[in-house]
């Protein structure tokens, strides 16, 4: 009984252990070569374009700072081209992804602000509240994207103190967020705080995790 137990606990503990990482998402196009070019072209990374004649390709690409990866191709899904909906796209700067998506060719919706079980509404959210900032685009199949700001991650989305950043782009909008809350941080105090450098990093690291932040 006691060796039952003990592998039982074993197992148990084994897969709290396994990491289970979204990988790859699925797609449907019905023009191969239009969706290959509409996605290079809005500067996502290609990472494989396996042609295997009419009855197999899968074409990877990921977008910028992403660890999800997006397939699409031939004799990868039997659903409809155009019926994936829903697609996040987690931004730290709204605006500036936007502007982006645009200089693309892509054509994006204006910016809106909704919360749950409210209707949106145009512009961004009053209270500038992380998760509440959006703004929509389509591939030319009519896969839908949604892009949701988030510059500060909700309490237990994140693991310990661990911090990353997507791009290099993440990391100076946070710098700059950091930047604007220590001057509010030294003007309380009243005096230049020479250990800046700690302040950045205890902000950075508390945004991200979703913890009250330094003041």
């Amino acid at each position: 009984m006691s060796s039952t137990l003990e592998r039982s606990k074993a197992l148990a503990e084994t897969r709290r252990k396994v990491d289970m990482k979204l990988e790859v998402i699925t797609i449907p196009v019905s023009d191969v070569e239009r969706a290959k070019r509409f996605y290079a072209g809005l500067g996502w990374r290609l990472d494989a374009d396996f042609d295997r004649g009419d009855a197999f390709r899968a074409i990877q690409f990921t977008p910028p700072g992403s660890a999800c990866s997006l397939h699409f191709g031939k004799g990868i899904t039997s659903a409809a081209p155009g019926s994936a909906h829903g697609l996040f796209l987690a931004v730290s700067d709204i605006d500036a992804a936007r502007e982006h998506l645009i200089a693309c060719g892509a054509e994006v919706s204006e910016v809106f602000h909704l919360t749950p079980g409210d209707p949106p509404a145009a512009g961004r959210d009053p209270q500038r509240r992380p998760y509440a900032t959006y703004a929509t685009f389509k591939d030319p199949d009519g896969n839908s994207w949604l892009m949701q700001e988030i510059t500060a991650r909700l309490p237990g989305r994140l693991d310990g103190d661990e911090t990353r950043f997507g791009s290099a782009s993440d990391l100076a909008a946070t710098l700059r967020r950091a930047a604007a809350a220590h001057h509010a941080h030294e003007e309380k105090v009243g005096a230049h705080d020479d250990e800046w450098p700690d302040w950045y990093a205890e902000f950075m690291v508390a945004e991200q995790a979703g913890r009250p932040l330094p003041e």
